[in-house]
């Protein structure tokens, strides 16, 4: 009997086998997307083979495919290949991976399912209105005498290449008339069709011309274009210091790319947040790429993936979930600031992006490039150790800039300045006064939202905290005073007096952004002051800050680490950082990591023009190591120092983890169930006999409470991954046997320990 398998996108580990009927018989191959009966309900699902060898059921039992909707694989070969080893990795459920990379449903497609009485209500569909487009034609010979506005518009296009012409109407009212005899004439192309309405997209771009290249940016280059040219899988770090162009080695790499008919994909760690990067790219390119992120809309997201899977468009940008992307015949991947957490997946389908960039480019055949200032330890060591090619940009690829001073305020020997807050120090008042007086900009960084992080009760010592997680509410003064959670959004009115002794003697306890600000604007009455951080710019909202910063409409800018994220903001000569050692006390072995890569990309944000940059860090504890090697800027000195920690503790790179994380509403039944899992672990650790894999826990977590349910876990760890695997797959089978009152969840090579 012809059968095929089909991920279904449900929570369960295996794929589940259908028969294929004979009318359909060819047109079901690996790939395409079927409808079947799953249950009592219809699903889509994706085949991952067909076969006509022996059924692993009773004939009788096997359910047939109900409808193709792919004419051809909506999920390539080399994608398809990719996902099912991606779902290998991470334990996760096959179908639930490949709920990442199928498209959405057309709606023709839905009205052909529902003439067959299939999905009649609960799914949508996507299908937008055609838009008008035009494209200049090159010509040879003598040109035709045009008009001025004509002209005008036809030097437009042939700078820009292409563009919308509704976006030609915004400029030339008379775009539509003039376009029309252009195309008589055989100068423009016309055409009918559906595009994505992005924000990206949504003003035309003007062509740029490549800068001269440095030296090393020179040779980074012809190291990556051989690479390409081996047409083999190769991975290079590229380690360059904050402003030493790596962006433009990453164009000129996939400029070569783009020359050898190949596609490239283009992983960045927040999209929204890197508007400037996205500009640059269609500078280069024009509209011939496909910008990927969670803000767009379905529709939107359909046709940039349509665009994709037939060629349209060969380069593809996006957060770590245009890891998916069907981009045609791939060549290269670039991975730019890989040390970034957020390409952690820390929910559903736990993956790392960066580390599948590197296996999906191994599959493919491509070349990977993984880019940043301070390279995660992960991939330090996989350089040190021959696997990474390590290519170096040491200098600042503008001529006269040069990397930022950077000096230590010791909080515990320096006084406050005229503001009289302590966290706003007297060096600090004195270099914002200088920077304001040059005409020149500021940065200050501090990591924590809000008024005040807490507010505490003179009287007994109450803090006020959240009813439904383990942490204090913090203080808001936005939109009116109010508490709230930064982890479960919930929101009370500020406390009047303390509700457990009703004492109305109540302190704010530390600084947030709010207060910084506040501050800032009562200290420098004259300078334009702007905020930074998710509460006034979530998402793609911050590049309208980011913009006031770069016409000058401002002169400091006070955020979170948004600001830290690889903006180039050339007037920017200060910046401050608040309180640096804020997160070095966290409960997690990568806080070092996390906290020196955190100042040198803040840091980096100075200086990167004519002007001399500087950098003030105050701390509470100068001869903390990570200060120390900030200081100097020296990332070898870290990497060598903190390698030193991990292996004295042997935590990764020289480990490998799989955290198991338990939660329930019910204290009692999460601890219970976190033990039997950790005997179920220890029984199979015990059979693997050397190498060994330890079992740590069951132990609450830091934040043992979060949105009303209790955390436990439990953590694995090992040298060699064979056996480690081996324990967290017996974990895996009996935690499908846990009742529905405890979620479990397996993450392999875990990021956020908290």
């Amino acid at each position: 009997m012809l059968h095929c398998e089909v991920a279904v996108p449900v929570p369960l580990s295996h794929p589940f086998t259908y028969s294929i009927p004979e009318r359909l018989a060819g047109i079901v191959v690996p790939g395409v997307r079927v409808a079947c009966e799953f249950g009592r309900a219809h699903k889509l699902a994706v085949v991952l083979s067909v076969s006509d060898g022996p059924v692993p059921m009773a004939e009788s039992r096997l359910k047939p495919i109900l409808s193709v909707l792919d004419t051809a694989p909506s999920v390539p070969a080399e994608l398809l290949g990719f996902l099912r080893e991606l779902a290998s990795y991470y334990l996760a459920p096959i179908g639930e991976v490949l709920r990442l990379a199928m498209p959405a449903l057309e709606r023709a497609a839905l009205r052909e399912l529902q003439s067959q009485g299939l999905f009649e209500r609960q799914d949508k569909a996507v299908g937008g209105r055609m838009m008008g487009f035009a494209r200049a034609i090159d010509t040879s010979g003598e040109a035709p005498r045009l008009g001025p506005s004509a002209t005008k518009l036809l030097a437009h296009l042939r700078a820009t290449g292409e563009a919308p012409v509704s976006q030609l109407k915004e400029i030339y009212p008379s775009a539509p008339t003039i376009l029309k005899k252009l195309a008589e004439l055989g100068l423009v192309h016309l055409e009918q069709r559906e595009r994505a309405l992005d924000p990206f997209f949504e003003h035309p771009s003007v062509r740029d011309t490549p800068p001269v290249l440095t030296d090393e940016q020179l040779a980074a280059v012809d190291a990556i274009d051989h690479a390409l040219g081996d047409r083999a899988a190769k991975a290079l770090l590229l380690a360059g210091v904050t402003g030493s162009g790596k962006t433009e080695v990453y164009l000129r790499a996939i400029a070569t790319c783009l020359q050898q008919g190949r596609g490239a994909l283009v992983l960045v760690p927040e999209i929204a947040l890197t508007p400037q990067l996205v500009s640059r790219f269609r500078a280069r390119f024009g509209d011939s790429l496909a910008v990927l992120h969670s803000g767009m809309s379905e529709r939107a997201r359909h046709e940039m993936w349509r665009m994709l899977r037939e060629a349209r468009v060969k380069v593809a940008i996006g957060a770590r979930s245009a890891l998916f992307a069907p981009v045609p015949e791939l060549g290269l991947v670039i991975v730019d600031e890989e040390h970034d957490g957020s390409f952690k997946q820390e929910e559903g389908v736990r993956y790392h992006a960066r580390d599948m960039a590197l296996l999906r480019a191994h599959r493919a055949g491509a070349t990977c490039v993984l880019g940043s200032a301070t390279p995660s330890l992960e991939s330090e060591a996989l350089a040190r150790s021959g696997k990474l090619q390590r290519l170096r940009l040491i200098k600042r690829a503008h001529a006269t800039a040069s990397l930022p001073k950077v000096e230590i305020v010791d909080l515990r020997r320096t006084g406050p300045g005229p503001s009289g807050n302590p966290l706003l120090s007297l060096p600090m008042h004195r270099a914002i006064e200088k920077v304001l007086a040059a005409g020149q900009q500021a940065i200050l960084f501090l990591n924590r939202r809000g008024f005040a992080p807490s507010v505490l009760c003179e009287g007994c010592g109450t803090i006020a905290s959240c009813p439904h997680c383990s942490v204090s509410l913090t203080m808001h003064r936005s939109g009116g005073v109010k508490l709230r959670c930064h982890y479960c959004d919930y929101e009370t009115a500020m406390w009047e007096k303390c509700a457990k002794c009703a004492c109305e003697r109540l302190v704010l306890i530390g600084l947030g952004t709010e207060r910084l600000e506040d501050a800032l604007c009562e200290s420098f009455p004259t300078a334009r002051v702007l905020r930074l951080d998710r509460d006034v710019a979530a998402g793609a909202r911050s590049e309208a800050v980011l913009d006031r910063m770069r016409k000058r409409q401002a002169d400091i800018l006070v955020g979170t680490q948004m600001v830290t994220k690889g903006h180039d903001l050339p007037d920017v000569t200060l910046v401050g950082v608040i309180l640096a050692d804020a997160a070095l006390s966290l409960p997690d072995f990568r806080a070092s990591e996390r906290t020196f890569q955190l100042l040198v990309q803040v840091a980096g944000r100075a200086g990167r023009a004519e002007h001399a940059g500087l950098v003030l860090v105050q701390t509470r504890l100068p001869d903390h190591p990570v200060l120390r090697f900030a200081l100097k800027h020296d990332v070898a000195g870290f990497v060598d120092h903190e390698l030193g920690n991990r292996r004295e503790a042997n935590y990764p790179p020289f480990s490998r983890l799989v955290l198991i994380r338990l939660d329930s509403a019910k204290e009692e039944r999460v601890k219970e169930e976190a033990q039997r899992l950790a005997d179920v672990a220890s029984r199979q650790a015990a059979r693997q006999g050397k190498p060994m894999v330890e079992v740590l826990g069951p132990s609450p977590a830091p934040l043992e409470r979060l949105r009303g349910r209790y955390r436990y876990r439990v953590l694995l760890r090992a040298s060699d991954r064979a056996p480690l695997r081996a324990v967290a797959k017996a974990v895996q089978l009996a935690a499908e046997r846990t009742d529905r009152a405890v979620r479990v969840s397996l993450d392999v090579d875990p990021v956020q320990m908290l």
